[in-house]
């Protein structure tokens, strides 16, 4: 798939400062607001003074259209969010009772956590978060709010409580929003808003009846739908503006078409005008030609995502969720991933894959690194740290690919982790934790760049593999592909050689940190008892746990107690190498072959179940920090400079917080019916 995600501004722990290229502001407030389980940050935008107007002006429209789609990600998470959301909202604009109490406090929080997951399920496990606060205290957080700030649209207006609180409170009411355990079904088990009274086996035979056999240019088929079956007929509702979210994407397009007037250069313009076109028809054919069209945006420095992208939300990996990342070209550091890019071809030639799944002839491998300056829909607050585009494989055969690496997010990351002691916890020796210091952030940068410049655009489909026959497990592992396409080549003196680093004890500090992850700090994000179920983090374990235990007979990774805490030590780099190289082999050969057998097997023993009591020791570990294992941001505020009705500047503002934000997006973004 197309998103790198870092989850936890923890593990970027340990990285040495930012290249001497960047400014760093040491008064900065990174970190703003904790709650639960969540940091939430600023980030920066560097370079901001140096852009044109006119680039200025184009970010600002681009950065509006990105936040207009805010809503959509709530319905599409689950069909009641926007009334929950908007209920919530009320209450915490016009409640006349106590606000001092910790009811109140606890009833803040869940508001908050309703805001980074946009909706009521984890962002990462997508288990349901319930609130703190009794139902009790619910119905008189209703009764005590007047009841003309409560949405109209609301059904049975006037038993709000009666309404809301099974959705709430119940055990028994939405359990999962995206449910991807073996053996049930995916569809009906789920609660996200993509289907309406379907089962999987009806959804799968839709869709299958829709194929064009043997097409070579096949469309995304249901990736900007929802899927609904009445009185015994299925039909797609589509997102367009004339169709299902058309409010919305009416702002949006309103924003784009003021962005495709001060776009940088034919092209560029071309590029926002065929997305308009394909939003207010739905047609998917249009949104492939749009993508082609955006992979040639090579002459500008602005650049942006904004549509129905990725498919992680969906169990089936149909439909995909509304995003946006507005962005522009960091000159200085895109340097580094254009020597990368230029020489693709060179490592698809020395991948270690079956030579009957190499390119021939890698096409059209841009790379760049970005600062982002908005962030929207399925990107905020929690954002990727690297994205690469488009998904469709036959447009990364035929036309390319397109990646970035978010710079200025891990930089926040990085600021914000300084000093919380989370290396020194899991780091085995002092060693490690010095690698990490002096060689983490250009290991992490690296690791981005080649996962998504590279990783995800490698290796090719067998004949007649369409690219979907991995069904619920193919996300997780096309970030196992990804990953072990970088970790494979960090160790590579190829690497020394291009001049993107001086040493290998880079990678080192790569191999450390990806094994401590998989195998112990990721866990940090569970809940005991559960399993893994969002794909990076299964994707994760699953390379890490492999390779150790088919390194277990000559110790490559060696499992050491000290004091009642476990480590895992990478002892032999090289063999690691090695490991890597065969894992990405098989994952290659299941991804080329749809080997949908393999592909589950690989997931299940390795990427999903979590040992119990290993699990327990490093959340008592964690829990002593007192570092959450979530980050996400609040965007800064770009607010234009009018001079007799023309924007004449327009400036950046790092001062509204995390629920000023949130309210305001809500009292000024908002144009969906409660109900869709």
């Amino acid at each position: 798939m197309a998103l790198f995600f870092t989850l936890t501004s923890a593990a970027m722990a340990g990285c040495a400062d930012r290249q001497p290229s960047k400014s760093c502001d040491n008064d900065f407030q990174w970190q703003i607001d904790r709650f639960a389980d969540v940091n939430i940050l600023r980030y920066q935008i560097p370079h901001w003074e140096q852009l044109s107007l006119r680039q200025k002006e184009l970010l600002y429209y681009l950065g509006e259209a990105a936040i207009w789609g805010r809503d959509i990600i709530y319905d599409q998470n689950y069909r009641h969010n926007l009334a929950i959301r908007r209920v919530l909202e009320s209450i915490y604009r016009g409640y006349e009772g106590d606000r001092t109490s910790p009811d109140w406090a606890h009833f803040e929080v869940y508001l908050k956590r309703v805001w980074f997951s946009n909706g009521i399920h984890h962002l990462y496990s997508t288990d349901k978060f319930f609130p703190d606060f009794s139902a009790e205290y619910f119905a008189a957080l209703i009764e005590g709010t007047p009841l003309e700030l409560f949405p109209s649209d609301i059904p049975a207006t006037e038993g709000l409580f009666e309404y809301l609180s099974p959705l709430i409170f119940s055990n028994d009411v939405a359990l999962k929003r995206v449910n991807q355990a073996e053996g049930v079904d995916m569809v009906a088990n789920s609660a996200n808003n993509f289907y309406r009274n379907l089962t999987q086996a009806e959804v799968q035979q839709f869709y299958a009846e829709l194929r064009i056999p043997d097409d070579p240019t096949p469309i995304s088929y249901g990736l900007n739908s929802q899927l609904v079956k009445e009185n015994g007929e299925i039909f797609e509702r589509v997102w367009s503006k004339e169709g299902m979210y058309g409010s919305a994407i009416e702002r949006v397009v309103f924003w784009l078409e003021k962005a495709a007037s001060v776009a940088e250069n034919p092209h560029q313009q071309k590029v926002i005008n065929t997305l308009i076109e394909h939003y207010r028809s739905g047609d998917l054919k249009l949104f492939d030609e749009y993508s082609i069209l955006w992979l040639g945006v090579l002459h500008s420095q602005v650049d942006f995502v904004n549509g129905f992208i990725e498919t992680y939300g969906d169990p089936l990996g149909y439909k995909a969720s509304w995003e946006s990342v507005v962005n522009f070209k960091d000159e200085e550091a895109t340097l580094r991933t254009e020597v990368i890019g230029a020489n693709a071809q060179w490592f698809e030639d020395h991948s270690p894959i079956d030579s009957q799944f190499k390119k021939s002839e890698v096409k059209g491998v841009t790379a760049k690194v970005i600062n982002v300056t908005t962030l929207g829909g399925d990107c905020y607050p929690a954002t990727p740290i690297g994205i690469n585009l488009p998904n469709a494989d036959w447009i990364r055969k035929e036309y390319g690919s397109k990646s970035v690496t978010i710079e200025n997010i891990i930089y926040a990351y990085d600021r914000a982790s300084i000093g919380n002691g989370f290396i020194e916890e899991f780091a085995w020796s002092d060693e490690e934790v010095e690698r990490a210091r002096e060689h983490g952030f250009l290991a992490r940068v690296l690791h981005t760049d080649l996962h998504e410049c590279l990783g995800h655009g490698s290796g090719q489909l067998a004949p007649g593999i369409r690219g979907d026959e991995l069904k619920n497990y193919g996300a997780a592992l096309e970030e196992a592909r990804a990953d072990l396409f970088a970790l494979y080549f960090m160790m590579d003196t190829k690497m020394i050689e291009l001049g993107v680093m001086t040493s290998l004890e880079v990678a080192h500090a790569a191999y450390d940190s990806y094994i401590r992850n998989g195998m112990l700090t990721q866990l940090t994000r569970i809940e005991l008892g559960n399993n893994l179920e969002q794909a990076h983090m299964r994707n994760r374990q699953l390379v890490a746990k492999w390779c150790y235990h088919h390194g277990k007979e000559s110790n490559v990774i060696e499992r050491r107690v000290r004091d009642g805490r476990t480590y895992f030590v990478v002892n032999d780099y090289q063999a690691l190498r090695e490991l890597f190289a065969m894992l990405l082999k098989e994952v290659q050969r299941i991804k080329s072959t749809g080997d949908f057998e393999a592909g589950r097997d690989l997931v299940e023993t390795y990427g999903v179940m979590i040992e119990r009591d290993l699990h327990a020791e490093v959340l008592e570990r964690f829990a002593k920090l007192g570092i959450a294992p979530y980050s996400g941001f609040v965007n800064p505020r770009l607010i234009p400079v009018y001079k007799q009705g023309q924007i004449i500047d327009v400036k950046v503002e790092y001062v509204e917080g995390y629920i000023e934000q949130m309210m305001r997006y809500s009292n000024d973004y908002s144009s969906l019916p409660t109900y869709n």
